[in-house]
Order: C-alpha cells, then sequence, then structure tokens
C-alpha cells in the first residue's frame, strides 16, 4: 500500500466516523446537558427541602455545626435554604442558569474547604463532583433544551 492509498484510507476513516458522530454528539450533548442540570438541581433541592422541613434543626445545625463565618445565623440558614430551592429550580428549567449555578458553586466550596477543614465529616469527594458539574453548566450555558437558549433565539441574541 502506497503513502497516497493510506492517506485516503485515513481520510476515508475520518470522513466515517465524523458520519457516524455528528448526529450522536448533535442529539447527546444536549441530553448530556439537561441530564447534568437536573442532577445537580437535584441534589441542591433535596438538601433544601431537608432544611425548611425541620427547620429548628437547621438552626441549630447552623449555629452549632455548620458555624458559617460573618453571617448572623438565622441569616445564613435562610439564605442557604433560599438559594438550594430558588436556584435549583432556574438550572433546571434552564433560565439564568449562570447566574444560577453562582451561589450554588459558592455553596459547594464552602461546605468542601471552611466546613471541611472544621469537620472531616464534610471533606468529601462529592463536593469536588458538585463543582465540578457546576462549573461545567457555568462554562458551556444551559445547552439548547433550555429556556436560556429558547429566549436568545427569540431575541435574535445566539
Amino acid at each position: 500500500m502506497s503513502a497516497v492509498d493510506t492517506s485516503r484510507s485515513s481520510i476515508g476513516l475520518v470522513a466515517l466516523g465524523q458520519s457516524i458522530f455528528e448526529p450522536v454528539q448533535r442529539i447527546g450533548t444536549p441530553l448530556i446537558d439537561l441530564a447534568i442540570r437536573l442532577m445537580i438541581a437535584r441534589v441542591f433541592f433535596l438538601s433544601g427541602l431537608t432544611k425548611i422541613n425541620d427547620w429548628d434543626n437547621t438552626l441549630l445545625l447552623f449555629e452549632y455545626e455548620y458555624m458559617v463565618p460573618v453571617l448572623p445565623v438565622d441569616l445564613a440558614a435562610m439564605a442557604a435554604t433560599f438559594f438550594e430551592l430558588a436556584m435549583p429550580v432556574l438550572i433546571a428549567i434552564g433560565l439564568l442558569t449562570r447566574f444560577a449555578v453562582i451561589p450554588l458553586f459558592v455553596m459547594a466550596l464552602v461546605i468542601q474547604f471552611v466546613l471541611g477543614a472544621a469537620n472531616p465529616a464534610y471533606n468529601n469527594i462529592e463536593h469536588f463532583y458538585w463543582m465540578i458539574l457546576l462549573a461545567y453548566i457555568f462554562i458551556r450555558g444551559a445547552g439548547p433544551l433550555s429556556a436560556d437558549h429558547l429566549a436568545a433565539g427569540k431575541l435574535g441574541i445566539r
């Protein structure tokens, strides 16, 4: 086989690969974007529900265990609960998505590096996974299956 034949074979394989994987990517990427948004939204939303279901315990946790620096206990508990309930809804529907991930990313940082430094029980690899998923959403945006994408298309922004 000559160098020209090898080159043509390589080009043919590349074209075949592109013809196979382009539709997979076109269909799969929006579905993966949506799945990631829904997965991370679920994590934080369930945490918010836990907080409001036992508010007295939530206040005790913020006072004696979490001990968030700077903010008063009740304000820290209310802010965390609000962000854990409101931001996941925005992320799930893909509305103002990049802005919605910011407070959750900050919360994950605080959980891992502030609480985790004080209490080994909060030093958990899962928090890094959350941060990676939130960073992915922040970098890529919500994707085509989102209210953000719909609004951008109607406004001609894309």
